[in-house]
């Protein structure tokens, strides 16, 4: 059965741009989704023509060169592209990037950077984990050392979104390694003419294989004193879990979209695919399937835009947007397989979009802070 895929938090301007992002992604992004997986990332022409047509940091305010939006108008773009599994343009790191400067930098910061970012002319990414911390962010090791004029850094970055491609890196690292949190704070790096600053390889993944990913190293890095982000230091720590019910949301929105975009190909393909002389979405076993992974998407649609709601009136939580993402995305791992097993061999080629969804959704269960991190952030308000 088709599902209507309409969202609560939706009105006629947002579905006016919902069009608008479509025809982008279409004719700008789809054709070139083949060509940039194999090279490992999309390049810097497809975020400048984001940024051109006003796709980037939407909610923004325009007083920084933003669209002046809300997390609505990031929501739609995450969506349809993850619909069809195009993700190599991490657009919401970028995002999380801006509002890390909106919420938390000084006024010169914001107009220094914020504009160049809604332009695309500066793609943005956050290192924080490194080879030994994964999500354990008190214990790690890049340190910031004070000198005359600002600090020099030392240490090393993995698993970084937007690494190859980026210009500008927030980079967390320890200010006083004698007070835990407290001494951590983060510093603005930017990638142009930084002597010790360097970029690794492209990593090898399972699957987001657009999505440059890349690890970054910095040998005695100086970093200006104004380019510690807020202009004061052990903030680091706290300025990371403010943003985390807006980064975790993201990542609970962009799995119920894989999901719908998993259902639609899947229902196409069972109408048309013949086995034993009938289409094979005439089999019970079908139907039971299909029926099953309908309800989990209109289910986790009414919760997702609950949340949705709360972020928008200023209400959601950590716990809950933990739940966002936990519920997420191991529901898009369950639904995925599922999808991919009515498709069978096919299913497996990279070739089928529903081959690349299943590589593609295992990461969501693992970034933005494990999904053993989810469930112990919500046992503790239980």
């Amino acid at each position: 059965m088709p599902l209507s895929f309409t969202r609560s938090w939706t009105d006629p301007d947002l579905d006016q741009y919902r069009d608008t992002v479509v025809r982008f992604i279409e004719t700008e992004m789809q054709p070139g989704d083949e060509a940039a997986r194999q090279r490992g990332h999309v390049g810097h022409g497809i975020w400048r023509k984001a940024g051109e047509m006003g796709l980037l940091c939407t909610d923004i305010p325009e007083q920084w060169g933003g669209v002046g939006g809300d997390f609505r108008h990031e929501a739609v773009f995450y969506e349809e592209m993850s619909r069809r599994s195009l993700t190599g343009m991490n657009a919401s790191v970028h995002t999380i990037v801006a509002h890390y400067l909106l919420n938390h930098g000084t006024e010169a910061q914001k107009k220094r950077y914020l504009p160049r970012m809604a332009r695309g002319e500066c793609v943005g990414a956050i290192a924080m984990t490194e080879p030994g911390t994964g999500s354990d962010l008190q214990g790690i090791r890049t340190r910031a050392d004070r000198v005359d004029g600002g600090y020099v850094l030392n240490g090393s970055k993995t698993f970084i979104s937007n690494g190859y491609l980026a210009g500008l890196v927030l980079v967390v690292a320890k200010t006083d390694t004698s007070q835990g949190a407290r001494g951590t704070s983060i510093f603005i790096v930017e990638r142009q003419d930084c002597a010790g600053y360097r970029v690794g390889r492209l990593l090898d993944k399972i699957g987001l294989k657009a999505q440059d990913t890349s690890e970054l190293f910095f040998d005695d890095v100086r970093v200006p004193a104004e380019q510690l982000l807020g202009g004061q230091e052990g903030q680091g720590f706290f300025q990371l879990m403010g943003d985390l019910p807006y980064e975790r949301l993201i990542i609970g929105v962009t799995a119920l979209a894989a999901m719908e975009g998993a259902y639609e190909a899947t229902l196409a393909y069972v109408r048309e695919r013949k086995a034993f002389g009938q289409p094979i979405g005439d089999f019970q076993n079908t139907k039971f399937q299909l029926a099953s992974i309908a309800t989990e998407i209109q289910v986790g649609r009414a919760f997702i835009d609950r949340c949705v709601e709360s972020l928008l009136s200023g209400k959601l939580d950590t716990p809950t947007a933990s739940m966002a993402k936990l519920w997420g995305s191991e529901a898009q791992g369950r639904v995925v397989d599922a999808c991919l097993q009515l498709f069978g061999g096919y299913g497996y080629m990279n070739e089928y979009l529903i081959g690349r969804m299943y590589t593609d959704a295992r990461i969501q269960r693992i970034y933005g802070g494990t999904n053993e991190i989810m469930k112990e952030v919500i046992s503790r308000a239980l």
